[in-house]
């Protein structure tokens, strides 16, 4: 009996402590006995939207001629997506830069790129449904665009997944709250607090290069498949002690 009062107490000043430090407005203290919880718990649906990263890589003898062949290839890109009718607005870009080449670098050139001192490059995001995303990435790399291939993978509305994650947190959380009251031999009541903080699980995917271009326009477009997009929650929650 000792035990379960120390533990009682114990779940009562830690709750207390905590919530204090959370929310003034509501006071929790020896005559207000709680349990705390805090708990993890996520979501998972099929993305919905695609964000195809396209990109290339090319290279110059001298500044102007490396600008050339990056004009060359970005125009190619750009008027391959166009005559592909890929909306215009779901075209960002992300980077372009032109720089020479540093001595490692130059020292180890494939044979193929003898004498190149500088190296132009230029990427975009383009934003499709999950079905057009292998088309989207077809296009480019067929016009030129030899460092693309990473797919992110979303939902166009993320907060309906956020929710069934905060929900399924919460009710993980009641669970614990519930097996606790139970060792303690006492009785979960209502919910006196709850915080919830949603997280993103991030799976990276490395820039795929694709160092030659197709070489006939027969070639078949490679064949992806949407993945799933997963949003968790950590639940932070204060249920009283009847």
């Amino acid at each position: 009996m000792r035990t379960t009062m120390i533990a009682a107490v114990a779940a009562t000043l830690f709750a207390a402590t905590s919530f204090a430090q959370v929310n003034q407005t509501l006071s929790i203290n020896k005559d207000n006995r709680s349990i705390t919880v805090s708990a993890t718990d996520s979501a998972f649906a099929m993305a919905d939207q695609a964000v195809v990263n396209i990109g290339y890589q090319a290279y110059g003898e001298d500044e102007q001629s490396a600008y050339a062949e990056g004009s060359r290839r970005s125009n190619a890109i750009s008027d391959a997506l166009a005559a592909a009718h890929v909306p215009a607005d779901t075209i960002e870009s992300q980077d372009q830069n032109l720089q020479p080449l540093n001595e490692y670098e130059l020292k180890n050139l494939p044979a193929s790129l003898k004498n190149m001192k500088f190296r132009i490059t230029q990427s975009w995001t383009v934003r499709t449904t999950p079905n057009d995303a292998a088309h989207v990435l077809d296009i480019a790399v067929k016009a030129g665009a030899n460092q693309s291939g990473s797919i992110g993978w979303e939902m166009k509305d993320p907060s309906a997944l956020e929710a069934a994650a905060s929900a399924k947190a919460l009710a993980h959380a009641q669970a614990i709250a519930a097996r606790m009251a139970e060792g303690l031999h006492i009785k979960v009541g209502s919910l006196l607090y709850a915080s919830n903080q949603p997280q993103e699980i991030v799976r990276p995917v490395p820039m795929m290069a694709m160092a030659a271009r197709a070489k006939t326009a027969d070639t078949k477009q490679l064949s992806i498949s949407a993945r799933r997009v997963e949003r968790s929650s950590t639940v932070f929650a204060i249920f009283s002690i009847e």
